[in-house]
């Protein structure tokens, strides 16, 4: 699909126009997280229909390879020969293997983070402001899946492939959906598909995800969060000064915390065979404090 990529200066005037600095007070640590209401739980929890639970996550990565060069770091401290079953692991939360939801600290941009805190508040100690552990009560709100090779009648989408505006709402037309305020919007690529098909690959030399148009559209619907089987960009971007913009944007500007690298693929099989592509959508990150991410396993309740 081809079409002109936004300008330097069009994400930068987005940067700008879509900014939540302020909108919840010079404190907030939240950002977006602040439309998922008690109400807006409540109502999700409410609409559970079945019961079923599908895991959104990868398991953690240990093997390396093109796709994965800082593995999990898994090591046995107890086994048959002492008795009883331990382990140790330690993970790099960041990159394109782990599932992981992205602290509010964890992009700059010009020397600041969301709510126009300095990014010097990051430091050798952690982050002074906007670290994971503000999400220590969790994530529960109503989850969307829009399947974007489904859209497009592919199993998965190329490396590199962008997705824009129209596609998002040919998928919420296609189920029947509208993504509002509060929403978890999940965005399925089919990389894992793609990866099944085509084996692994660098994921610098390219990933399906969004296109800066879709900033707009995202701030407009008010979601909550947002997550992908990718990493929501799509890479590369095609803007040469602003290589991540939904990362660059979304995060902080926008104030939405970002979810990379789930496994939709169970979900989106779930969701077609009831016929129902919303859900009670549960996030419980690790309580560290001033972290910059956690790994995640995120639950989808239908």
């Amino acid at each position: 699909m081809a079409r002109e990529p936004l300008s330097t200066d069009e994400v930068l005037d987005l940067h700008d126009r879509l900014s939540n600095w302020g909108r919840w007070g010079p404190d907030d640590q939240l950002g977006t997280l602040n439309f998922v209401t008690p109400e807006v739980t409540t109502a999700a929890v409410s609409a559970v229909r079945s019961g079923q639970t599908v895991s959104c996550a990868r398991p953690l990565p240990t093997d390396p390879g093109p796709d994965n060069l800082n593995p999990v770091v898994h090591h046995m401290t107890g086994t048959a020969t002492e008795g009883y079953g331990a382990d140790y692991f330690a993970l790099a939360s960041h990159g394109y293997a782990t599932s992981h939801i992205d602290a509010l600290c964890h992009i700059f941009h010009e020397g600041k983070m969301y709510n126009g805190y300095s990014a010097e508040t990051v430091t050798a100690h952690g982050a002074g402001k906007l670290g994971i552990h503000h999400l220590r009560s969790g994530v529960i709100t109503r989850g969307v899946l829009l399947d974007i090779p489904s859209v497009r009648g592919v199993e998965a989408l190329a490396p590199g492939e962008p997705i824009f505006p129209e596609d998002l709402e040919t998928a919420e037309k296609d189920v029947g959906v509208l993504v509002q305020r509060g929403d978890a919007l999940l965005v399925r690529t089919g990389r894992w598909r793609w990866r099944e098909l085509h084996g692994p690959w660098t994921p610098t030399e390219g990933m399906a995800g969004l296109d800066a148009s879709c900033l707009a559209w995202l701030y407009e619907r008010e979601i909550a969060v947002l997550a992908s089987d990718g990493i929501s960009d799509v890479w590369p971007s095609r803007i040469g000064n602003v290589p991540m913009p939904i990362h660059t944007v979304a995060i902080v500007a926008m104030g939405v915390h970002l979810l990379d690298n789930l496994d939709l693929d169970e979900l989106s099989l779930a969701c077609a065979g009831r016929g129902h592509w919303t859900f009670l959508f549960v996030v419980a990150p690790l309580v560290l404090n001033r972290g910059t991410a956690s790994p995640v396993n995120p639950i989808a309740v239908l």
